[in-house]
């Protein structure tokens, strides 16, 4: 395939067709079950039993080689996508849930737990120019961060496979008029800060919307009283970017009742590991479920 002729968005689908045929890329199959909570329609994936039972026959690692080996220096070679910039590279996600899930990794080593940059989100940007989908950044181990190497991801709002809408995109769609008065909404149980982006995209303003979003990615951490002069966030937090709208969420744990949540989970896309997680998610309720990992809301700022 020659690489110069064709677009980003090919790219991931020839790479993803190449990476299923040679058993390099390892999609996890789940099944959806829709949950309602406070007009939110929460789109949950249950993990299929016969994926479970392929995970359980994989021999266990030992804590220290989980923690340790980085999958992205080196990463797999029939995983990459493209460079993306001098800093950093797109690679599918092995263990997608979602198809044509990618990540735009850093081509040298840097910490997951630190501040995001003009090169992070301009290797965003470029994504989210040519691909309509939703950016994410786990930001620490917290905020449902599984590596230690600073990536970001995004996730194709559409795709040939009809992949189910955004719920939280329609969620802040009904409530934009709300938004001009403050950058939170009252509605959302857990703290946040949320602003809506009017910026180009295209090709031709990628810098430039690279550093508005930069911009407003710290305008946003300073309200939730953060100090950007910190090596690194005081606190663990998820981010939300599609390109309507930039979203940050302070964390205070990883997971309640063994139920994990990362940045899907405030976009309102969850995922359970087995039926009996997903009631248990139904008792609890999914926006109890995301306050509890969160922090609690306090008046809209």
């Amino acid at each position: 395939m020659d690489s110069t002729s064709y677009s980003l968005w090919q790219k991931v689908v020839h790479t993803t067709e190449q990476a299923l045929q040679r058993g390099a890329l390892q999609p996890i199959s789940t099944h959806i079950q829709i949950v309602p909570d406070q007009r939110l329609q929460f789109c949950v994936r249950v993990i299929d039993s016969l994926a479970r039972k392929k995970a359980a026959q994989k021999p266990p690692s030992s804590k220290f080689s989980a923690q340790t080996r980085n999958p992205f220096l080196p990463y797999e070679e029939a995983l990459f996508v493209e460079n993306l910039s001098e800093t950093h590279a797109c690679l599918l996600n092995k263990f997608n849930v979602v198809n044509h899930h990618i990540l735009m990794v850093t081509r040298e080593y840097e910490s997951q737990d630190t501040w995001l940059t003009y090169a992070d989100f301009e290797a965003l940007v470029r994504c989210l120019i040519e691909i309509d989908g939703l950016g994410f950044y786990n930001g620490g181990t917290q905020a449902g961060a599984s590596q230690h190497h600073k990536h970001l991801q995004l996730i194709p709002l559409s795709s040939e496979q009809g992949e189910l809408g955004l719920p939280l995109a329609v969620f802040i769609d009904a409530q934009k008029d709300a938004l001009t008065q403050s950058s939170s909404l009252k509605s959302l149980p857990f703290r946040h800060c949320v602003r809506l982006l009017t910026v180009p995209w295209t090709q031709n303003t990628c810098a430039e919307t690279a550093r508005c979003l930069l911009t407003t990615y710290e305008q946003l951490m300073v309200d939730l009283g953060l100090a950007l002069d910190s090596q690194k966030p005081e606190v663990p937090y998820n981010l939300l970017v599609t390109r309507q709208w930039l979203m940050v969420i302070p964390r205070s744990q990883e997971s309640y009742q063994d139920i994990g949540v990362n940045s899907l989970g405030y976009s309102g896309w969850l995922l359970v590991k087995t039926m009996e997680e997903l009631e248990r998610l139904r008792q609890i309720g999914p926006m109890t479920l995301l306050q509890k990992v969160g922090q609690p809301q306090s008046n809209p700022i």
